[in-house]
């Protein structure tokens, strides 16, 4: 499965997956409106990927399949951390 990566000019360090070649207009109003101008940032075949870095591969793929895209938030600063101490040796002091 293809899909293409976009980031947001009007929300910092949010990404939406939409299936390759899908259009923006086929996205919901609301989503389009607060999105701004879609940039493109990758294609990704996810056939060829075990996991992504911030997002749960097998979430991403149902996303995509039962609502045509997947919203990628920020990071909380809780997740962040886990994400840092589950790839170093050292424990984070939170």
């Amino acid at each position: 499965m293809m899909c293409s990566v976009y980031k947001s000019a009007k929300k910092p360090d949010t990404y939406l997956y939409i299936p390759y070649n899908s259009d923006f207009e086929e996205l919901p109003e609301g989503l389009r409106s607060v999105w701004g101008e879609p940039e493109l940032v990758m294609h990704i075949d996810l056939d060829k990927r075990e996991k992504l870095a911030l997002v749960d591969i097998t979430e991403l793929k149902a996303q995509l399949e039962s609502e045509g895209y997947f919203l990628q938030m920020p990071p909380t600063q809780e997740e962040l951390a886990s994400l840092i101490e589950a790839n170093s040796k050292a424990p984070i002091s939170r």
